[in-house]
């Protein structure tokens, strides 16, 4: 929805970023039902800052600055990495190279639609939409296996 708001200037910008901005805490609640409040604490940061930087990127495309969409991507890529290794280091169900590899597919698919939002290339910006939706079911459901095989006790009732 970020990527429509700012591609077409629409006056919801504000109220989507807010919206998206929650998905951080609400994705940090299911981790401290595991991990506590410092892991938490850190991955919402972490995930905030994806959130932050993806529209920072958008929004310098859409502007023609390529220099600032470049460093953005740059800084996304790396805080790629930082969740990758942030995840991998508390639950070796979730190694730092499967991570890696989802996480750069996710945000190359998503500089991809935001590309044919932009270019109103639609009908490729929506099937673009639709293989990031069934690729972040698949990271969702890696993320609950890897909680599951670390706290078997939990889930086996």
């Amino acid at each position: 929805m970020l990527i429509i708001s700012i591609a077409a200037d629409l006056p919801d910008e504000a109220l989507v970023t807010e919206r998206l901005l929650r998905n951080a805490p609400d994705m940090g609640a299911v981790f401290r039902r595991y991990y506590g409040d410092k892991i938490a604490s850190q991955f919402s940061s972490l995930f905030r800052d994806h959130l932050v930087i993806a529209a920072q990127l958008v929004k310098a495309a859409k502007a023609g600055n390529n220099q600032a969409a470049a460093e953005a991507e740059k800084r996304w890529y790396a805080n790629a990495d930082d969740i990758a290794a942030f995840l991998s280091s508390f639950n070796p169900n979730w190694p730092k190279p499967v991570l890696t590899k989802m996480l750069y597919e996710h945000l190359h698919m998503t500089k991809e639609e935001a590309v044919f939002r932009l270019s109103h290339k639609f009908k490729s910006d929506i099937e673009t939409f639709d293989q990031i939706e069934k690729q972040a079911l698949e990271m969702a459901d890696a993320f609950t296996d890897g909680i599951v095989k670390q706290f078997p006790n939990l889930f086996n009732k």
